[in-house]
């Protein structure tokens, strides 16, 4: 059994009032067992204003929510997953990245979300993550004394093939720390996280921001924690902070895929179109 934990947080514009809260999350993890606690996307802020924004990004280096992650991993001698946090790397750009810390406090893998939210909402609210954010290029495995694990973040789940290339290179669980907007996670989020579970033979582990925030807007929460047959194994409420934690008994991984081979009966295929004149000839 390996027990993690995923942090609910409702972060707020100012980075440094959100590192005190991660921090409190974090031990507050560590202390019910967690030997890995993943914390949601943009754990450092929430901020729409694009110059604020500009003021308080920093690359990792000098970030704070960083330093802290690499801090806790290290004392606590635990893995902490920051689940992202805005990055300014070069060329002036920025980067939605998410960083996974080893016990000694160095940093085991990075993630850079590769899929924008580029959408425009029923409600009126539009998203255009393309404005601000380079997308990454590269899907992440880390291979962790307990497991293999996998990385996405937020509107990746909506891109089956992604988990299902980290399932084929061996990844037994697959973070997805979020900010899911209330409008689609009320429609979306339970559905996508126990599908990407089931579909792949692997425990999925969400991070998510949950309530009001400071900037306006509005995520969903209920960060979950799920088994490779799509059970629940912990899932937190809608709005505010919160601490889940679950006992992962990576065997399910092996007994899953075993029952369900999916993986190993798919097939390679062709698609034809047929015309109109063909179909009705």
């Amino acid at each position: 059994m390996t027990k993690v934990a995923a942090i609910q947080m409702c972060s707020g514009m100012d980075p440094a009032r959100n590192v005190e809260r991660f921090e409190a999350l974090v031990r507050q993890a560590h202390a019910a067992g967690a030997v890995y606690v993943q914390s949601p996307e943009m754990t450092g802020s929430l901020l729409r204003d694009r110059k604020a924004f500009a003021e308080i990004l920093r690359p990792e280096e000098s970030d704070l929510v960083v330093a802290k992650g690499a801090a806790l991993a290290r004392e606590l001698g635990i893995h902490v997953h920051v689940g992202s946090t805005a990055i300014a790397i070069e060329d002036g750009a920025v980067a939605n990245r998410g960083f996974l810390f080893g016990p000694d406090g160095k940093i085991v893998c990075r993630y850079d979300k590769i899929h924008m939210f580029d959408v425009d909402l029923d409600n009126g609210e539009s998203w255009r993550e393309s404005a601000t954010y380079r997308p990454g290029t590269e899907a992440r495995i880390a291979e962790l004394p307990f497991a293999k694990l996998g990385f996405a973040i937020c509107y990746d789940v909506r891109f089956p093939q992604l988990f299902r290339a980290e399932a084929l290179a061996g990844a037994e669980i697959i973070s997805l720390p979020a900010a899911f907007t209330r409008q689609t996670g009320e429609a979306h989020w339970d559905i996508l996280l126990r599908a990407r579970a089931i579909e792949n033979g692997v425990f999925v582990v969400a991070a998510a921001q949950g309530g009001v925030h400071e900037d306006g807007r509005e995520t969903y929460g209920h960060s979950m924690i799920i088994d490779p047959w799509g059970k629940v194994l912990a899932e937190a409420s809608g709005s505010g902070e919160a601490v889940i934690v679950a006992d992962l008994d990576l065997s399910a991984v092996a007994v899953a895929r075993r029952k369900i081979p999916n993986l190993k009966n798919a097939r390679e295929f062709d698609v034809r179109s047929t015309p109109l004149a063909e179909m009705v000839g």
